[in-house]
């Protein structure tokens, strides 16, 4: 049987680092199943090329590897700087959104902040580093702010906003314009930032649907208003998936919500068959360092054990010095992890019905598999529904997905244990790509037994309702 199968995914950010093919390529072969694509800062040329390298390199290497676009949402920064200034404690400056550049004391930015901010509120520049107070509302496109502590301020770095009520205005201009980019783009998955309400979730998803898109919607939560108890199930019920933005959040709500907000959407998202991923400063320290801390270590075993689908790394393969390297070793974590430990909680107190008789298969599905010991449970599906709801319960035994859409294998790449082909629709598509599979010695030493989970009309949608049970000699 295949050794390497890991259950929890990675999802690598593409930068300068890793701007190549060949880097794309080596990637994919060290574990890689989804690529992040920070629209932040790039071109639309340079992501042209990106989604070709990865759909050419994953083709020619036989894996479905998602793309997820990473929208850039309110995130605040300054603008550019003559040079940086070493700011001391009790220093004001002017944040002007019509400044052209910087002069004396007033530093240009890239966001009207009179228009959202109050007197007496916090501002975080440099993510984090420095704590300001708005002192005055200068103009209708100017700020004044007092520094609480020193720090050195450096062109467009970011500003956080923990105490600022953005009223529904998540998705701005360029928001707008990148998400118009995507939607004629292969791409798989597109993340909204600094989301406060499920109507952020609702308004973007008008906008895909509109568009003709097939990408699905993961929330970013690392807001105050979006770990509001109440909030955050919604929003989870809402998206497709979340992402748990631990640097961002750690600023606008403190670094100790983070641990207990992350096990909690974890759960969450289980609970209603969504994706998970678990983002920022997983193995932060290889940036610079071909070896992680211990507590990094630990870190990613952590979200492993409490069943996150995803961990993604941000930095470390966007401008680390060891990209590769880190890959290698994430992939080195889950495995260990996952064949030394089981997943957190038994399925009875997880999984919570979306939709009652796939429900119902997939859990009986995972009880069978595990009962008869098979190799394999083996999902017939035309959207993905079927697979995720698999995948929800977090089986110890492979998840492998047929379908007719390649889309949709691709998005199911990012799943927990899930293993994605392309097929036609057919009676008996589960027990063709089983058979495909013996032939390759994925089950091992025959005979293995699968556990096929399909519908009686394939090709049609939302018709799983029946659990066959097959033995490959």
């Amino acid at each position: 049987m295949e050794n390497n199968f890991k259950r929890t995914k990675i999802l690598a950010t593409i930068g300068p680092r890793t701007n190549n093919e060949e880097s794309i390529q080596t990637l994919i072969k060290e574990g890689a199943n989804g690529f992040r694509l920070n629209f932040s800062h790039g071109e639309y040329s340079e992501r042209d090329q990106q989604i070709a390298w990865i759909r050419e390199k994953s083709e020619k290497m036989g894996r479905h590897v998602a793309i997820l676009q990473d929208l850039q949402g309110p995130k605040i920064r300054l603008g550019k700087l003559q040079a940086p200034i070493e700011a001391a404690a009790g220093d004001e400056f002017i944040l002007d959104y019509a400044a052209e550049g910087q002069s004396d004391n007033v530093l240009p930015v890239q966001y009207n902040l009179a228009q959202k901010v109050k007197v007496s509120e916090p501002v975080y520049i440099f993510d984090g580093k420095i704590k300001t107070i708005v002192t005055d509302i200068v103009s209708e496109t100017a700020i004044k702010v007092r520094l609480e502590n020193s720090g050195t301020l450096m062109s467009n770095k970011g500003i956080n906003l923990p105490n600022t009520d953005f009223a529904g205005d998540i998705i701005t201009e360029k928001d707008m314009r990148d998400i118009q980019y995507g939607l004629n783009k292969d791409i798989d998955f597109v993340a909204l930032s600094f989301i406060q309400s499920p109507d952020d979730v609702r308004q973007l998803r008008k906008i895909l649907k509109d568009g003709g898109s097939h990408a699905r919607i993961i929330s970013k939560i690392e807001t105050k208003a979006a770990i509001e108890p109440e909030v955050m199930e919604e929003i989870v019920k809402e998206s497709d998936g979340v992402m748990v933005a631990r640097g961002d959040l750690a600023i606008e709500a403190g670094d100790f919500v983070v641990p207990v907000v992350q096990r909690k959407l974890i759960e969450l998202c289980r609970r209603h068959c969504k994706l998970v991923i678990v983002a920022t400063q997983m193995l932060s320290s290889m940036t610079d360092n071909p070896s992680p801390t211990r507590a990094e270590v630990s870190d990613v075993a952590n979200a492993v054990i409490q069943g996150a689908d995803v961990v993604m790394l941000s930095d470390e393969t966007a401008n680390g010095d060891y990209p590769i390297e880190t890959v290698q070793e994430m992939r080195r974590i889950i495995m260990y992890t996952q064949t030394n430990i089981s997943v957190e909680n038994p399925i009875e107190k997880i999984a919570k019905p979306n939709h009652e008789n796939r429900h119902a298969i997939s859990r009986a599905a995972v009880n069978i598999a595990k009962q008869l010991n098979a190799s394999a449970i083996i999902a017939e599906t035309k959207n993905g529904s079927t697979a995720r709801s698999i995948a929800g319960f977090r089986p110890d035994v492979k998840l492998i997905s047929v379908t007719s859409q390649k889309h949709v294998a691709q998005q199911l790449s990012l799943r927990y244990d899930n293993r994605s082909f392309v097929r036609p629709d057919s009676d008996d598509a589960g027990y063709k790509i089983a058979e495909e599979l013996k032939d390759d010695g994925y089950f091992g030493t025959p005979p293995a037994t699968v556990v096929i989970v399909s519908g009686s009309q394939p090709g049609v949608a939302g018709m799983t309702n029946r659990i066959t049970i097959r033995t490959i000699q």
